[in-house]
Order: C-alpha cells, then structure tokens, then sequence
C-alpha cells in the first residue's frame, strides 16, 4: 500500500497485535498502568491458538495444557477448582475468555481486524495497516502473535505416494481410522498426537531423531510442575540428582521399548511431560522408529536400513517463529528474534514481542512478567523520561545469564532457551532498580469489574 494513504494519528496510544494469553497479559497490564492502547485480532474472538476454530491453530482436540491448573493461571484470576489438574483445551478457551470478561479488556478490541504491516515512520511511531485497507499511527507496538503458526516441515529426499502432513492440520483421533500411521518428532504435541494414533490406527510408528528425558505428569500423586516449584530451589546439579533418581525409579530403562538413550542430560532440552506414550509403548500400541532417510512409493526407508509400509505420515516438527507482518524491524539468529530478556527489541524503543521465548516454566505468569516489565516502560517514556533513558541503556547493554547454570542443548530451538528462575530473579532485580511495582497478589484488583470467576459459553457472540 503506498505510504501516501492518510492514518489515523492514534497519539500516544500503544498498538497491540494478537488476542492469545499474552496479548490479553499485554491489554492488562496498559490498563492497569493507565495507558490508552488498541487491539487487533484477526479472528472473532479471544483466544489465540486455543481456539480450535482459529484458522491456521495447531490446537486438536485432545489436546491438554502441558503445565498444571494451580501454577498456571494469571496472577489475581486463578483457574477455578472445578478444572482438573490439566485442563482441556476448551476449559483453557473458557479461561481465556473469562479472564478477559473479568478485566473489561472486550472494550478496546477489535476482532475481525488483521494487521497486514507496520512501517516507522521518520518521527519513530508506528503506523499500522490493517486488513480494511485503514491505516492508524501509534507510539509504540507490542506484537503477541506467538510463534505457532509458521508450519516447519524438513524436506526428505525421495517420492511417498501415501499421504504426508504438518500437525498444524490434525484436528481429531478419527482421522487415523483403518490407517497405517507415523508420527515424526516428539515433542509434548507430537508425543499426545501419538497416543492419538496408538489409540485409533490400524499400525501407529513414532520417529525420533534423539531421545528424550520423560516426566510422568504425577509424582507422588501431585502434578509434576507442583512437585519441581513447591519443593526447596537446589542447586541444579542436586535438582538433576534428585529428579533423575525419581524418573529411574518410576520409569526404568526406556530403551528397552525402542526409545533411544537422550544425548542430554536432564533439562537441558524441555523434557517430554507425557505418561500415556509410556503406556502405549509398554503395550505395543506404537512402535518406535529411528530418523527417516528417504522414501520410496508407500514405503519409508529409514537411517538403520529397516522399512515400512504406510498410509500417513505426519510430521509433528514444530514451527518456523515468524512476525510476518514487522519481520524486517527484528533481528533474527538462528530463527528466533534476538531481544533484550526476549521482551524488548534493542533497535526500536517502542517495540516488544510477548511469548518470543522457551523455558522451562508454564507461560501466563511469565507473560504477566513480560507485560507488566513493557507497560511499565511504557509509563516512564510519558512520565519519569530520565528513568526510560536509564532502561533503554540496560536494553542496549545488559547481557545477563539466564541460563540458571545449565547448558542447554546446542540447537536452534534453544537459541532464546531460558531458565525461568533465573529470568524472574533478574526482572524482579529490574523492578526494583527502577523503582516499579512488585507483582504480587492482588496488584490487579484495581482494574478487575468482575469478581470470581466468570464462567464464559464458548458460542457467546463476540
């Protein structure tokens, strides 16, 4: 569109892009700073990939939060007690609607809306265009579209005359029905889409590259994240230790099933939360298979030589992160956008991403973290300008470690790895050489209209 057309100047307002958990995080935390912004979303409702009625959603219907119900939730809006210790996805859906019922953050969305680009124009701000054609000018842009959207699917020499797919396309387990399945690549998407398949193919094969640490999703009888958060924080050669002795003693040697020894060692690569693949492996409902060379016909031919015959091979190979629509105004290494804490861009003062990261943690509180560290940023630019300065030096030079002493597998996945505790203990340090507010219970509540929770029907109109 020619940069001529005439925007709408939208003045000191923030422009969010994307309705998923951290765009709703980022709607929160501006209104609880008092700062006007505006959201786009492109689908017709909140909810992000969790919607299964999103177009282009890697979300299917099984599918379950990888990380518990209690350490899960928002601050101040905890997922209600009637959820199981791992909801469903239509329960994390109603969540996030509810969430966003109870904060009064319908009020300055607007659905149906797609970002098409964003350009800086020469006094810095952003102006953004939209799917209708509009265009609207902004002093700063968050962009919490995720990083779930961009299929990667890894070219494999030869010609399968069977049928081959992204996940991103799997929606329910009757599409394995009478078929002779394979799952490649086992992350917790790939591992559940697995049980899927064990559960409802003729003949279901998994294919990994390397091996995997697993961890049951109960231990002692509590969620496993319950057991990692709520015990003492040890060093992490004893938590290794520790957690390593409990994951031989409850699962054994897993090569005996086919699975190959991890070249890792325990939390260096995000561990597979998954305890059904066990138990189909354990009953012979699916089969391990190593890396796939080629394929020839309906047969895949793999690296140690064996075959098989197929009808389906589904590639659960995760996602290229992208931002289509600002990808010039990042830097990219190894696929993944280089950003101060994974937050903030160091070449823009006005431009952040929420959910650009990978660490061992569940994601909303962490997204609280994010958005609360931008909105209050954001403030300062207005009001203490002198400390936004002091900020935009940390932003330019601050390179801390949050590794929390492990090393992480080299790959490019792990390029913006963090350990959580390490990255909260380092915001929480920045909050208060800044002199910004805590996160603590109850900072929400002045912006809350609702009070308990809200259960949403997932067919209310928008």
């Amino acid at each position: 569109m020619p940069n001529d057309v005439p925007y709408v100047d939208c003045g000191d307002s923030v422009c969010i892009i994307g309705g998923g958990p951290g765009g709703l995080c980022m709607a929160r935390a501006l209104k609880r700073q008092g700062l006007d912004y505006q959201q786009f979303e492109r689908h017709s409702d909140f909810g992000g990939v969790w919607d299964l009625e999103n177009p282009g959603t890697p979300m299917y219907e099984s599918a379950h939060f990888i990380s518990s119900r209690d350490l899960s939730g928002f601050l101040d809006y905890p997922m209600p007690k009637h959820f199981p210790d791992y909801p469903s996805n239509r329960q994390i859906l109603e969540y996030l609607r509810s969430f966003a019922l109870a904060f009064g953050l319908y009020d300055k969305v607007r659905f149906n809306t797609a970002v098409e680009r964003v350009d800086k124009d020469e006094d810095g701000r952003w102006i953004v265009t939209l799917s209708n054609g509009e265009r609207r000018r902004y002093r700063a842009l968050v962009c919490a579209t995720g990083c779930n959207w961009d299929p990667n699917m890894p070219e494999i020499k030869g010609h399968f005359s069977g049928e081959i797919r992204h996940s991103v396309t799997y929606r329910r387990p009757e599409e394995f029905k009478g078929k002779r399945v394979m799952i490649i690549g086992a992350g917790n998407s790939g591992a559940d889409i697995a049980c899927d398949a064990a559960a409802n193919a003729d003949k279901a094969l998994i294919s990994l590259r390397r091996g995997y640490h697993f961890i049951p999703k109960h231990i002692f009888g509590l969620p496993a994240d319950e057991v990692g958060e709520k015990g003492p924080q040890l060093p992490m050669w004893l938590t290794r230790l520790l957690f390593g002795g409990i994951l031989r003693l409850v699962n054994g040697n897993l090569t005996r099933f086919g699975l190959p020894k991890p070249d890792h060692k325990l939390f260096e690569s995000h561990p597979l939360l998954n305890s059904q693949l066990l138990h189909h492996l354990q009953h012979g409902d699916i089969q391990v298979r190593p890396d796939v060379s080629h394929y020839e016909g309906d047969q895949v031919v793999f690296k140690d030589g064996s075959r098989e015959t197929l009808d389906l091979v589904l590639y659960a190979t995760g996602y290229k992160w992208s931002c289509r629509y600002a990808t010039d105004y990042f830097e990219w290494k190894g696929g993944r956008p280089q950003m101060y804490l994974s937050i903030f861009s160091r070449q823009h003062h006005n431009l952040f991403g929420i959910g650009y990261l990978e660490t061992n943690s569940s994601a909303y509180k962490l997204f609280d973290n994010e958005a609360h560290l931008i909105a209050c940023y954001l403030a300062d630019q207005l009001q203490r300008p002198l400390m936004a300065r002091e900020f935009e030096g940390l932003i330019q030079h601050d390179e801390p470690d949050l590794s929390g002493g492990i090393q992480f597998v080299k790959s490019q996945r792990h390029e913006v790895y963090l350990e959580v505790h390490a990255l909260k203990k380092h915001m929480q340090r920045l909050r208060h050489r800044m002199g910004w507010s805590d996160l603590s219970e109850g900072y929400f509540a002045p912006v809350r209209q609702q009070p308990g929770y809200v259960a949403v029907p997932l067919s209310r109109a928008s």
